[in-house]
C-alpha cells in the first residue's frame, strides 16, 4: 500500500463556515468520483466457499482485493489458491462482522452526498497541487473495528464504514470498544468527518509527517501546518470538522490564547524532546494535563496552527506547497506570534 492512515480527526480553533479567499475551481477537471461498495461484493460472499468468492472479488476489485485480506485483515502474502491463512482470515472476519455490515448497509444505503464532496476536494488538491496523482479508486469497505477509517493504497482511497457507525454504535459503548477507542475519540465516528479524514489522508500522502523525534515547537508547528492545509482543501467546511475538536474545546482555546501561548513559555521548554511531554502536548486524549479541564488534548497542535496561520497571513503570496515543505524554525521566528 501507498500509505495506511486511521483518522480519528483531532482539532481545535473557531467554528467557521468556510473561507472568504477560497479559488475558483470550477474548471478543474478531476474526472467523475464514483464509490465502488466494496463492502457490499465482500459480504455477499459464500463463507462455504471463500477461495472461489476471493479469486472473483479480485477479479472486480484487482486495485483493493489484495490490499484488504493482506493489510487490512492483516492476512498477508500473495492470493493465491494455496493461501490458507488469507483465506481462514477471510471468513473468519466475514461470519464474525457480517451483522456489523448488516447495520451499515442500513446507515450508508447509497453514498452519492460523499461522492459530490469528494469531487469538490479533489479540485481543491488539483488546484494547489496539479503534479499529485490523484487516487484512480475510491472505494468504500468494512474493516475490522482495530483497522483504518481511511486508508490510501496504490490506485485506490479507501473509506472504512466500520470507523463511521456513529458514536452510539453498540460495539463503541462496551468495555473492548472504549479500551480502542474512549468517548472522547468515538465521538468523531460520523458521517460528517469522512470528508475532512480523507482529505488529512491525501493531505499526508503529498506530504508525508516527519515530526516525530523533533522538539517540542517544531512538532506543533508541523501538526499545525496540516489544519492550516486542511483550511485550503476543505473551505466550506467547519473547523471543528475539519480538525476534530469539539465546540466547547474550539471555544475555549479561541478565548484563552494568550494564556495559552503564556503557559508554554513560562512552563514549558519549547524544545524539549521529552516523549512524556509531546504526548501530553500533542497526543490524543480529552485533556491536556497541567491545565484547566477545558484544555483539550493535543493543544500543542492548536498553538502550532495559530502560528502557522499567523506567518502565512503576512505572506500571502505563499503557495501551499513552499509552506508546507519550509522549515518549520523559519515559520516559528518569522511569525513572531505575541497573542494577546
Amino acid at each position: 500500500m501507498r500509505s495506511y492512515v486511521f483518522f480519528l480527526a483531532v482539532c481545535w480553533g473557531l467554528v467557521s463556515c468556510g473561507s472568504a479567499d477560497k479559488p475558483d475551481v470550477s474548471g478543474v477537471d478531476v474526472g467523475k468520483v464514483h464509490i465502488e461498495r466494496f463492502d457490499t461484493a465482500f459480504f455477499n460472499l459464500d463463507s462455504n466457499d471463500i477461495v472461489q468468492g476471493l479469486r472473483r472479488l479480485t477479479r472486480h476489485y484487482p486495485y483493493f482485493t489484495p490490499d484488504f485480506v493482506g493489510n487490512i485483515l492483516g492476512a498477508g502474502g500473495p492470493l493465491t489458491d494455496t493461501s490458507k491463512v488469507a483465506f481462514a482470515a477471510t471468513r473468519e472476519f466475514l461470519v464474525s462482522y457480517l451483522s456489523v455490515s448488516d447495520s451499515l448497509k442500513v446507515k450508508y444505503p447509497r453514498l452519492d452526498w460523499l461522492e459530490d464532496q469528494l469531487q469538490q476536494d479533489f479540485k481543491y488538491v488539483k488546484y494547489y497541487f496539479p503534479e499529485y496523482k490523484l487516487p484512480q479508486k475510491v472505494v468504500a469497505f468494512v474493516g475490522p473495528f482495530d483497522g483504518p477509517g481511511v486508508a490510501i493504497t496504490t490506485y485506490s482511497l479507501a473509506i472504512g464504514l466500520q470507523s463511521y457507525a456513529g458514536r452510539n454504535f453498540p460495539f463503541y459503548l462496551t468495555g473492548k470498544g472504549q479500551d480502542l477507542y474512549p468517548q472522547y475519540v468515538s465521538r468523531r465516528f460520523e458521517p460528517e468527518y469522512i470528508q475532512a479524514n480523507c482529505m488529512n489522508a491525501i493531505a499526508q500522502d503529498i506530504f508525508p509527517d516527519s515530526s516525530d523525534n523533533r522538539p517540542l515547537i517544531e512538532e506543533m508547528i508541523m501538526k499545525g501546518r496540516y489544519f492550516w492545509l486542511a483550511g485550503k482543501l476543505l473551505p466550506d467546511v467547519p473547523d471543528s470538522i475539519r480538525t476534530g475538536y469539539s465546540k466547547a474545546q474550539l471555544d475555549w482555546c479561541a478565548g484563552n490564547e494568550a494564556a495559552i501561548w503564556n503557559f508554554f513559555l513560562q512552563g514549558t521548554d519549547l524544545y524539549t524532546i521529552d516523549p512524556d511531554i509531546l504526548k501530553n502536548y500533542i497526543g490524543e486524549g480529552p485533556k491536556t494535563l497541567g491545565m484547566p479541564d477545558a484544555a483539550p488534548g493535543n493543544i500543542g497542535a492548536w498553538v502550532g496552527w495559530q502560528i502557522v496561520k499567523k506567518y502565512a497571513a503576512a505572506h500571502t503570496d505563499l503557495k501551499p506547497a513552499r509552506l508546507m515543505t519550509m522549515p518549520v524554525r523559519t515559520i516559528f521566528e518569522e511569525a513572531r506570534y505575541k497573542p494577546k
